[in-house]
């Protein structure tokens, strides 16, 4: 009876070759992130040999972030960003700011369009929340004073890009691009909708999660 093992292949290469490959980027004064993005690598589609699932890959990869975000949340809540925000909040607008125009400005130089330009600098402007929180906890630093400013960077950059991802189908006329079904509606609608929506998921876990599970 033929068995298919890709799952099982998949995660014992995949955390087997991370494991040597983080180990190395340790011994080597590098963070283990970089082994395991060349753990990755070999074990692609662009590289010869044993060829892991791709399809599969991207699902085991969309669990461990939210694991690691999950994570993070015990150790993160309101009251911290609150307690931050003096910080963050500024601090995340004008990198977002500063990054989107050195990166608009690049892409004009490169004889881009001021719609792609656009697109681009802010792809440049926020970090990697993963990447970074990653970092922060390998470096026994995620709880300090200065680990909880940057977790409150991230939430802000984190919010900033959801607003940019709802007003970009909208805008993309606008920007040069192809208008995009449904952005006849308004931009206006569908921001209302999506912050009426974030409002009911934040209602949601503040007012009903404390009640369902109290500490």
């Amino acid at each position: 009876m033929p068995h298919d093992i890709s799952l099982i292949s998949t995660i014992a290469a995949g955390l087997g070759l991370a494991m040597l490959f983080g180990y190395a980027a340790t011994r080597l004064a590098m963070p283990p992130l970089v082994g395991y993005l060349l753990a990755g690598v070999l074990i692609g589609p662009s590289t010869p040999g044993f060829v892991a699932d791709v399809a599969l890959a991207g699902q085991l990869a969309e669990i461990g972030v939210m694991l690691l975000m999950f994570g993070v949340g015990l150790h993160f809540s309101l009251s911290d960003l609150m307690a931050v925000k003096r910080i963050s909040v500024p601090g995340a607008i004008v990198q977002i700011a500063v990054a989107t125009a050195l990166g608009a400005a690049t892409a004009l130089y490169w004889g881009w369009r001021a719609g792609e330009a656009l697109v681009f600098g802010l792809c440049l402007s926020v970090a990697s929340t993963v990447v970074l929180l990653r970092a922060l906890e390998d470096r026994g630093v995620l709880d300090s004073v200065n680990g909880r400013i940057a977790v409150g960077w991230l939430i802000v950059e984190d919010l900033a890009m959801v607003l940019v991802l709802v007003l970009l189908p909208p805008l993309s006329g606008l920007l040069g691009g192809e208008a995009a079904s449904g952005a006849g509606n308004g931009m206006g609608m569908t921001l209302l909708i999506t912050l009426a929506k974030v409002a009911a998921f934040i209602a949601l876990m503040l007012i009903v999660g404390r009640r369902l599970f109290p500490r």
